[in-house]
């Protein structure tokens, strides 16, 4: 865990502050990848996730961009109403689940909303090692986009999409998508209907799975347990521990019932803290952040979330 200062709170747009933190003992931070995210540990026991938005080149500081959620649990209300410059917080060091690809010859960026904040740091790094892109910027209006300012800079490799300035209307996905040139990646993050916008539209475009990229701030609803969702039985390699895990609770939920605390930190299937080797077992993946190679290759789980096809799991706990 990093002690941090907030050494700046600024409003971005309407419903977005902007924190600036810096390491407590004025020390270099680690270093992120473009599209990194730390998770902001919050009074009560709450972990939230944030992306990295400032230029990754930077080690004095790290910039967040946080978007007042009209159904917060108290993450972004605390932050947008009792944070103050001067008040300290413990994150994590940053990890990178929404990186640029190499293999990428080009890079096309679609967000939504707040979903701004992990392009940004994208775009940067793009612009600083002279390679093509491009922004398309969804925003209910003006008003709400986040670092206009600073993205007026790019010129016209940003295109920003109103809402209001289209008499409503949403932008249209597959017009935004349909000249992806072959060597081009995608990159969206926003809500969840223009992820699976993006999705939809791209695979009828005929661009690769493997050049469509997803960050998810939020889980989709919960699946409700019904007559389809049976018990398992999940037993740990190590400790010798077999934990059935009931309809109604996941696998995390399990352990903890049973005493035994392994790392987590969202409990959606965002963030990847609770990964686990499998040994045995077949695995229903049910997280946003494992390829579907990585889920058909069947070798690891999130086990806040994921369930199992078989009747028994081993894992590497």
């Amino acid at each position: 865990m990093i002690q941090m200062k907030v050494t700046q709170l600024k409003r971005e747009a309407e419903g977005i502050l902007g924190i600036e933190l810096q390491a407590a003992d004025g020390a270099m931070l680690v270093p992120f990848e473009p599209g990194a995210h730390i998770d902001v540990h919050l009074p009560d026991g709450l972990a939230r996730q944030y992306s990295l938005c400032n230029d990754a080149v930077e080690t004095d500081r790290y910039r967040l961009g946080v978007s007042l959620s009209t159904t917060s649990l108290g993450g972004s209300r605390y932050l947008h109403t009792s944070l103050r410059e001067g008040d300290s917080l413990t994150i994590s060091e940053p990890r990178s689940l929404f990186g640029l690809s190499p293999a990428a010859a080009s890079h096309r960026f679609i967000a939504g909303g707040i979903g701004i904040t992990p392009i940004l740091s994208m775009i940067r790094w793009c612009v600083r090692h002279s390679v093509p892109w491009h922004l398309h910027y969804c925003v209910r209006s003006r008003t709400c986009a986040a670092y206009l300012d600073e993205l007026r800079a790019f010129g016209d490799n940003v295109h920003v999409h109103a809402n209001d300035e289209i008499a409503g209307r949403i932008p249209d996905i597959q017009t935004l998508i349909s000249d992806v040139k072959a060597g081009e990646h995608v990159y969206c993050c926003g809500p969840d209907g223009l992820m699976d916008a993006v999705l939809h539209h791209g695979r009828q475009c005929g661009i690769p799975r493997e050049s469509l990229h997803f960050e998810r701030f939020t889980a989709s609803p919960p699946r409700i347990a019904d007559n389809s969702e049976r018990a398992f039985t999940v037993v740990l390699a190590k400790q010798g521990l077999r934990c059935v895990v009931s309809p109604n609770e996941s696998i995390l939920e399990s352990l903890e019932r049973q005493g035994v605390c392994p790392p987590f930190s969202c409990r959606e299937g965002l963030c990847r803290s609770c990964e686990v080797e499998v040994l045995s077992g077949e695995v229903e993946h049910r997280d946003y952040v494992l390829s579907e190679d990585e889920q058909m290759a069947n070798r690891s789980l999130m086990i806040c979330v994921s369930r199992a096809k078989s009747d028994e799991l081993v894992i590497d706990l």
